[in-house]
């Protein structure tokens, strides 16, 4: 490559980068940039680690004679095969050794060293040259330490020593790009795994202003496990968080295949809104919710008791009504939330299922969102709600229906 086409390729790198263009277009970018400009790219491989709570990173995969850039995430490389592939991985080695760039032809001598050179050899590979760019102290968020990358060629003669003096050149920028867009997705991780999905996008869109609160109609869930004192104080500590952790992902999953939002996880119990514009459609979706929640709920209590494990049940309160959605707090700590009467008639609703021994109550509210003739449940009677100032009129699913 010539130095203008290296200067070229720097300023298209900081223009997509700024524009915000994702890691797989700017990997394919960089890759066909740099190959018009006759460095003799095969492949290029390119990963960094992340911020998730499954994944400890994501890989991204350019090939010249195929049309996209592919992408996989990847797990946790501390234990088991991962940690294997890691530890016989270039980067790795170059991490213990200090060395920032790796050079290799591929043959059957270098093919000892590295996996990856064997893998190479069978694919016709000539030559691999590994860069490894560090980030400073105050650069590293969790495990994104490094922007890690590999480039391949099948030409006959492998790489020249100008080829590699350009790669090395361009590949920080190429790094820094990657680390900004990288670093958007893990906000949007984090914001929505920690406020709720809408929440979480609300607050990117730049929601977080204190007191600025949207009024909204909204189905309202709360719900919280049966027994769970009991269970806490019995229980070996250990089995504490995995028994929280397999029930929230019973109800949460179900909340959200039915586009419900979880705004809270208090303890054991799980508070989430349907938005209701569609307020028939807002019912419809969290009564499905509900079903598929506790269904999911008793296999899961089949999974756990044929491991000798606690199970228990899900007591689960629904409401309709009108809420104030949005950003309360202290100058220095906000919650996106939703407060109003509402949040609080549908925890009280809750609550009773212990009373009239019921795994489901409903409002009346919600209850008149369906026809008269179509309703699905069954009265259990008028009841007094602690701090609500009317007895209302309460639910349950009708099971015989």
């Amino acid at each position: 490559m010539t130095e203008a086409e290296i200067v070229a390729l720097c300023a298209w790198i900081a223009e997509a980068g700024l524009a915000g263009a994702s890691e797989t277009t700017l990997l394919q970018g960089f890759c066909e940039r740099a190959a018009a400009g006759g460095l003799p790219l095969a492949r290029g491989v390119a990963f960094i680690d992340t911020l998730h709570p499954l994944y400890e990173g994501r890989t991204f995969r350019w090939e010249r004679d195929k049309p996209d850039v592919t992408f996989t995430d990847y797990g946790r490389s501390t234990e088991g095969e991962a940690a294997e592939r890691w530890r016989t991985s270039p980067w790795h080695f170059m991490l213990k050794d200090g060395t920032s760039v790796l050079r290799r032809r591929v043959t059957p001598e270098t093919a000892l060293e590295f996996p990856v050179l064997r893998d190479l050899a069978e694919a016709a590979m000539t030559e691999y040259v590994a860069v490894l760019n560090r980030f400073d102290a105050d650069g590293v968020i969790g495990e994104m330490d490094s922007f890690y990358s590999g480039w391949m060629t099948d030409h006959a003669e492998g790489f020249d020593d100008a080829d590699v003096e350009a790669i090395v050149r361009l590949v920080p920028h190429l790094g820094l790009a990657i680390k900004a867009a990288s670093l958007a997705r893990i906000a949007e991780t984090l914001v929505e795994t920690y406020l709720g999905r809408d929440a979480g996008r609300r607050v990117l869109s730049g929601r977080i202003e204190r007191g600025v609160a949207e009024r909204i109609k909204t189905v309202l869930w709360f719900s919280d496990l049966r027994g769970y004192t009991r269970i806490s104080d019995s229980a070996e500590p250990e089995q504490i968080i995995p028994l929280l952790n397999d029930y929230a992902d019973a109800v949460i999953s179900a909340v959200h295949a039915h586009s419900g939002d979880v705004l809270k996880l208090i303890g054991d119990g799980v508070l989430a809104i349907f938005p209701a514009q569609d307020r028939a459609r807002a019912t419809a979706a969290a009564l499905a919710a509900a079903n598929d929640a506790r269904a999911a709920v008793a296999e899961l209590n089949m999974i756990r008791g044929a491991e000798g494990l606690p199970t228990t049940d899900m007591y689960l309160g629904l409401h309709l009504g009108v809420v104030f959605y949005g950003n309360i707090g202290s100058k220095e700590r906000l919650d996106f939330t939703v407060v109003g009467p509402a949040v609080n008639e549908v925890s009280r609703i809750a609550a009773m299922c212990r009373s009239v021994d019921q795994p489901v109550l409903i409002s009346s509210a919600f209850a008149e969102s369906f026809a008269a003739e179509s309703r699905p449940f069954v009265s259990v009677g008028r009841y007094a709600l602690r701090g609500v100032g009317k007895p209302q009129e309460l639910f349950t699913l009708d099971l015989q229906g």
